[in-house]
């Protein structure tokens, strides 16, 4: 599918959750249009559109913690992406290693 086929919202945006590709650790959220997408596909590592700063960003450029892309699938509706990656540090600014180290809820005993 070229990156065109895919349905972006109001903004030409879409949710691209980013995901480990050895253990399934669910790192981060981020969002993609489809320039977005093709640098992805083209360059191997993330890249997403900042809706604070309106910019493109490659994820661990100024970090060093880069994502290498080792597959790119999309929903059913085609109006989302799941990017499987090789991390190489941590994928959240806090440090964190995921972006998901929030507990909201957590099962008791």
């Amino acid at each position: 599918m070229d990156p065109e086929s895919l349905t972006f919202d109001e903004r030409g945006l879409a949710p691209a959750i980013v995901q480990d590709a050895a253990n399934g650790e669910v790192l981060m959220l981020a969002y993609v249009d489809a320039e977005a997408v093709r640098r992805t596909l083209e360059t191997k590592t993330t890249w997403f559109w900042s809706r604070s700063r309106g910019e493109y960003w490659n994820k661990g450029a100024t970090s060093g913690n880069m994502q290498s892309v080792r597959e790119v699938r999309y929903d059913c509706d085609a109006d989302a992406l799941l990017m499987l990656v090789e991390a190489r540090g941590p994928a959240c600014h806090t440090g964190e290693r995921s972006c998901f180290h929030n507990p909201l809820f957590e099962p008791e005993g």
